[in-house]
């Protein structure tokens, strides 16, 4: 390789470190750092981004879409543009090789790469399908895309840390039990659902020639960018917006008569996977819940179904992954949310 070469690759990759370590200093630690005293002296990091301080959510309306859709925009739009400037900066800064030798492969050691490399990023789950796209886009994995898509909101430590001092910290030991094998459990199956020998995806287009010069990375940096958020985010706006004039439908008014019924662990966990969120918003939503009378068991399975995945970010990565590895996934944590509902009430939680 001609020297000139890979210095270029090497300033690539060092801006995009930069850009990473900056834009998450700047967006979530430092913040979450200062959100962690709060949680330990107040035991509460705000109100329930879902319903306030009332015991259920809105009726359906215009005024309901739009309060929700400013007040999830207001907390994650910072994230969003950083996670378009990273998932457009692995595909203009990072060769395909690179990303590649990382996270491509089909065995369990990429999706232990993709899951260990989402526990900094601390991103909700729409904020954190940009990256998969870019990550999609230059030969990552199917286990190790979805390792790390689950990985930001599922091994979040701030979030953990949040949980433990608001709602008791065997209530992190439980989430922290169960997503440790829905993040990389979802992603070994996800690489066993892509059939060896098939490509890693339906339509991917090809990945852009690996740019050159300064004029080279600035042009095609931008141009997906433009191209990934005109792509990504009316689709995403929209079902935001429905979501959040429909969310007294999917979570009913709170109160002690709907106890430990196995029909609300069940409903709640489909609700809560679909249902968006910003990170750590599943804290005091469960929170608020627990203290209207909700029984534990559909708590827990909110606390493990709201952050993973919701349908717009399952939209969102709807042409980086094949329909049934979406639909398995959605399934899966379902399941995961039914199962934590079961271990809180065999365990006596409270």
């Amino acid at each position: 390789m001609p020297a000139a070469s890979q210095t270029s690759r090497t300033a690539r990759f060092l801006v995009f470190v930069l850009l990473a370590v900056a834009g998450l200093f700047y967006v979530k630690w430092h913040p979450y750092y200062g959100r962690a005293f709060t949680a330990a002296a107040q035991h509460s990091i705000g109100h329930s981004i879902l319903m306030g301080d009332a015991s259920s959510a809105p009726a359906p309306s215009w005024s309901a879409a739009l309060g929700y859709a400013l007040a999830y925009g207001k907390a994650i739009w910072q994230a969003m543009v950083l996670g378009l400037l990273l998932g457009s900066g692995v595909q203009a800064l990072l060769p395909v090789h690179w990303v590649a030798r990382v996270l491509g492969g089909r065995g369990f050691n990429s999706v232990l790469a993709g899951g260990l490399l989402a526990v900094p990023g601390m991103m909700c789950t729409c904020c954190a399908a940009p990256v998969v796209v870019g990550l999609r886009r230059h030969q990552a994995a199917p286990g190790a895309a979805v390792a790390f898509w689950l990985g930001n909101t599922m091994l979040n430590p701030a979030t953990l840390i949040f949980t433990g001092f608001v709602l008791g910290w065997h209530w992190t030991v439980l989430r922290l039990a169960l997503a440790v094998p829905m993040v990389f459990g979802l992603g070994q199956l996800a690489n066993r659902l892509a059939e060896p020998g098939r490509p890693i995806a339906l339509d991917l287009p090809p990945a852009e020639p690996e740019p050159r010069t300064f004029v080279e990375v600035v042009t095609l940096w931008a141009r997906i960018f433009v191209r990934m958020t005109l792509r990504l985010i009316p689709e995403y706006v929209i079902i935001v917006l429905l979501l959040g004039a429909t969310r007294a439908w999917m979570f009913p008014p709170i109160g002690p008569d709907m106890g430990e019924a196995w029909i609300w662990i069940v409903a709640l966990s489909v609700a809560g996977m679909l249902f968006v969120i910003p990170t750590a918003g599943e804290v005091p939503i469960v929170q608020a819940m627990l203290a209207l009378g909700l029984g534990v068991g559909p708590a827990a399975a909110l606390l493990m179904t709201l952050p993973p995945v919701s349908l717009p970010s399952l939209t969102m990565l709807g042409r980086s992954f094949p329909l049934r590895l979406l639909v398995t996934i959605a399934l899966s944590v379902v399941g995961f949310g039914i199962l934590a509902g079961a271990l809180a009430m065999w365990l006596g939680m409270h």
